[in-house]
């Protein structure tokens, strides 16, 4: 089910829609369910007759056949409870990876302004721990439902044709049981909401912390990175505590209410006996029929704790489902094709929600094929200004086009599959250097991803480690040096080819060696692609067409080196700080 139709639909609704697509394993383990019932209820009925009429009437031969099919027919449950068991729970294995398949799908969609907003470590509580819960609602939920009210109603009619008066004494306690469970499961459920959403607190504290062990261990600050997880730990201790609560509650009164039920059975059954309504024989059935029936009361108790955790679970699902992506593509959107790298910055303005402006009124147009820098003191919007042409937001003012169209009127994926883009903070996967490369264009072959590596100036070193392109990178490529992950990055972008490039801060990172080493992969790169630079060392763009000055969120000057020099304005400011001529 997509983001959009769960828009109008309630949660039980999507619940129920995940079973669709495994249907037929679900009308088999409810078939097996309801053999097991039948199977309960016919163990009472079948043991009384043969009291009542067998032995009595010394018909041996024909009760021991009664007890051979009696055990045959356990023989058979035991069948149908393995299918229950084990495919009920592939079934629920296949739903739960259903939901998870679609919550991936979702947050892909999102765009970079809910994960400025949302944690890893939360996002992940909500991918794993909260659907865990969920397979066990889909597996045992209905099918738990499903025997505990055929075997209750079936129980309750056999007991009526026992002793009618009896059946109705021992059946009055369900009510208060039930009104009792409503009132309960209110509880239960606002304290098992608290305790997923302090779980997902201790994944995004627990993530932060191991994503930053380094500079947590550079800084001597274990200790405090101890107490910030404690504190989470903490809030989760008391959020259990309170579902705990709850549930002992809840658990203490159905131990209380399922006991009552057998002392009001010998109490009322002796006294319809000493009455001469009801023999010894029909008291041992109605006992094994409350021995019966006290399973599925069982059953519904725990149908309501899974109901209450997984429906919690599931509904948090649902919330994030229902995010809408900040970025869509128009109903009309068009694939951008065959582009030739003409790039328009049209009186742009922008602002992160609720925030000051970043950008005001800026213009800038770059041809196909020139090298334009942008330069300027930290935050004032340079970055900010590569983020908006491949659309990672909106602009809030004015447009940008590429060969004059807007790109809010083409296709996401058409527009950035011809933008490439080398950033200061460099992400690898955790894979090999071979798959961080050939990411740039997945059905690469070989042969294209050790050309690309060759062109970024990185096949010398890669081929001289040990297991060659094989090399495992590490966790966010921390196995290789800054000047090797960023050659990485290089050669993705080489097997990309796009005709637009951006480079964002590529070489602020690196030392002054290493960035003059790769500085000749980047002139490579940037060979007959339009490409915007955005830098903090001046010495990085004296080969740019033109430099870009941004100041105050705006541009205020523009030209060549040599202009902007004998200008002798804010550009010539930063060469002097620098110490540029």
């Amino acid at each position: 089910m997509t983001a959009k139709e769960m828009k109008n639909k309630g949660h039980i609704a999507i619940f129920l829609s995940y079973y669709k697509p495994h249907m037929k394993l679900f009308l088999i383990d409810m078939c097996c369910a309801l053999g097991i019932s039948l199977v309960d209820l016919a163990f009472p009925w079948a043991s009384r007759r043969a009291l009542n009429e067998l032995l009595p009437q010394n018909l041996y031969t024909a009760f021991f056949t009664v007890m051979a099919i009696l055990l045959g027919a356990y023989l058979l449950r035991a069948g149908m409870q393995y299918v229950v068991a084990y495919w009920g729970h592939i079934m629920g294995v296949r739903i739960e990876a259903d939901i998870r398949r679609d919550l991936f799908e979702h947050i892909q969609t999102l765009s970079f302004s809910f994960y400025d907003k949302n944690r890893t470590g939360q996002l992940m509580s909500r991918a794993t721990s909260d659907l865990f819960e969920i397979t066990e609602l889909a597996h045992h939920g209905p099918e738990d439902l499903f025997i505990s009210c055929v075997t209750l109603v079936g129980a309750f009619c056999l007991m009526l044709t026992i002793q009618w008066k009896l059946a109705l004494v021992v059946f009055a306690v369900v009510p208060i049981f039930v009104v009792f469970t409503i009132i309960q499961r209110k509880r239960m459920m606002k304290a098992s909401l608290l305790q997923k959403q302090t779980m997902a607190g201790i994944n995004g504290q627990l993530e932060s912390s191991i994503s930053g062990m380094r500079t947590a261990k550079a800084f001597a600050n274990e200790n405090q990175e101890e107490q910030k997880f404690k504190a989470a730990n903490e809030a989760f201790k008391g959020a259990k505590k309170g579902y705990y609560k709850a549930m002992a509650t809840y658990h203490a009164g159905l131990e209380f209410a399922l006991p009552v039920m057998n002392i009001l059975t010998i109490a009322v059954g002796g006294w319809f006996i000493m009455r001469g309504e009801l023999d010894f024989v029909d008291l041992v059935t109605f006992t094994l029929y409350i021995a019966t029936f006290l399973t599925p009361v069982r059953k519904l108790a725990a149908f309501v704790e899974q109901f209450l955790n997984g429906m919690a679970g599931f509904k948090r699902f649902v919330e994030l489902m229902r995010v809408e992506p900040d970025i869509q593509d128009a109903p009309n959107a068009r694939t951008l094709d065959t582009v030739r790298g003409d790039i328009d910055i049209d009186d742009v303005s922008f602002h992160y929600e609720d925030g000051p402006e970043v950008l005001d009124h800026v213009t800038l147009h770059i041809p196909k094929g020139e090298t334009v820098a942008v330069v300027g003191p930290s935050g004032g919007g340079k970055s900010t200004l590569c983020q908006l042409i491949p659309r990672f937001y909106d602009v809030t003012g004015g447009r940008i086009l590429v060969d004059g169209q807007d790109v809010r009127e083409v296709k996401q994926r058409s527009l950035r599959r011809n933008i490439g883009i080398v950033q200061q903070d460099v992400f690898l996967f955790a894979g090999t250097i071979f798959d961080n490369i050939a990411y740039g264009r997945p059905g690469a072959t070989p042969e294209e991803v050790y050309d690309a590596a060759r062109r970024a100036e990185l096949y010398d070193d890669v081929m001289a480690m040990p297991d060659g392109f094989q090399t495992y990178v590490g966790e966010r490529g921390v196995m290789l040096s800054g000047g090797q992950k960023q050659r990485v990055s290089i050669a993705r972008v080489f097997l990309k080819d796009p005709p637009v490039l951006i480079l964002d801060e590529a070489t602020s990172a690196l030392d002054t060696v290493t960035e003059q080493r790769i500085q000749g992969a980047f002139d490579e790169l940037a060979k007959g692609r339009t490409t915007l630079i955005i830098a903090h060392r001046l010495s990085t763009v004296k080969n740019a067409s033109r430099i870009a000055v941004i100041d105050d969120n705006r541009v205020v000057e523009l030209g060549s080196w040599g202009e902007l020099v004998e200008k002798d304005g804010e550009f010539a400011r930063l060469c002097r700080a620098q110490e540029i001529s």
